[in-house]
C-alpha cells in the first residue's frame, strides 16, 4: 500500500519499506505484507504429495468437492510472516475427518492463499486508516477462476484483474520508461490502466466469517511447533 512521502511505522505486523523513487523526486514509501508460501504450496501438492500433474490441475482437483469439507491448510513451512511473525511456527493441515479426500486438500490449499491475503488487508486497514474498497490482483494464480472468486468473497470485496498480468515487470518497464523520457509522466502510465476481469462477493456474511474464524483457530494451531 502507498503511503506517499511520509514513512508509516506499522502497528499491525507490516513491513515499511521504499515504494520507488523517480529521479530527484522525494522518495514514496508503502506498508508491505509479505507471505512466504502461497502458489508455491500447489506446486508442494504437485512435487511432494503427488496430488496433481501439473499446477493447473489443481482447480479442477478442489471443484470435485462442494467446499473445504472443514479443512484447513495453514503452510508455515517456515513459519509464518505477516502479519504474526512467527518463525517457531510450522505448517498444520486442521479439520481432518475420515470424509475429507484429496479435492478437500486441494481447496483448503487454495482458499489459504485467500485467507492469508484478508490477514494481510486487514492489517494494512487498521495502520493507514482506510477501508479498502477493492484489491488489484496479478501473477500466476489469477487464472485459476475458483481462487479468484473465492478471494472476493472472503475479503467482501471486488478483486480486479489488469489486462497486463505481470505488474511487477510492467512497473519496471515504466520506471525506465520515465527514466528515458519515453514516458511524459506518471499520469500517461495511470490512463494506460485497464481492468481485464471483475470479480464480486458473493458469499452470505454468516458464512464468510464462520469460514474466517476458523481459519484464525487453524492459525493458532501452527504456533510454537518448534523449539528455538
Amino acid at each position: 500500500m502507498n503511503t506517499g512521502e511520509r514513512r508509516v511505522p506499522s502497528a499491525a505486523g507490516l513491513l515499511t519499506t521504499v515504494a520507488y523513487q523517480f529521479g530527484k523526486s522525494p522518495v514514496h514509501f508503502a506498508l508491505e505484507g509479505s507471505i512466504a508460501i502461497s502458489g508455491a504450496l500447489v506446486q508442494w501438492l504437485r512435487d511432494n504429495l503427488g496430488l496433481i500433474a501439473k499446477s493447473t490441475e489443481v482447480e479442477t482437483l478442489a471443484r470435485s468437492v462442494e467446499d473445504n469439507g472443514g479443512v484447513y491448510f495453514v503452510p508455515a513451512f517456515s513459519g509464518l510472516y505477516a502479519p504474526y511473525w512467527k518463525d517457531s511456527a510450522r505448517g498444520v493441515i486442521a479439520g481432518l475427518t475420515r470424509y475429507a479426500n484429496k479435492g478437500h486438500l486441494a481447496r483448503a490449499a487454495l482458499e489459504a492463499t485467500a485467507y492469508q491475503t484478508r490477514d494481510v488487508v486487514e492489517a494494512m486497514e487498521q495502520d493507514a486508516r482506510i477501508e479498502l474498497k477493492g484489491v488489484r490482483v496479478d501473477g500466476g494464480m489469477v487464472g485459476n477462476e475458483l481462487l479468484m472468486q473465492f478471494q472476493s468473497d472472503i475479503l467482501n470485496r471486488e478483486v480486479v484483474l489488469p489486462v497486463v498480468q505481470e505488474t511487477t515487470a510492467l512497473g519496471a518497464a515504466y520506471a525506465a520508461g520515465l527514466a528515458t523520457g519515453f514516458y511524459s509522466g506518471t499520469e500517461e502510465l495511470r490512463a494506460k490502466w485497464k481492468s481485464d476481469r471483475v470479480w464480486k462477493p458473493q458469499m452470505a456474511s454468516a458464512d464468510r466469517e464462520k469460514l474466517y474464524r476458523s481459519w484464525k483457530k487453524a492459525v493458532t494451531r501452527s504456533f510454537d511447533w518448534t523449539e528455538n
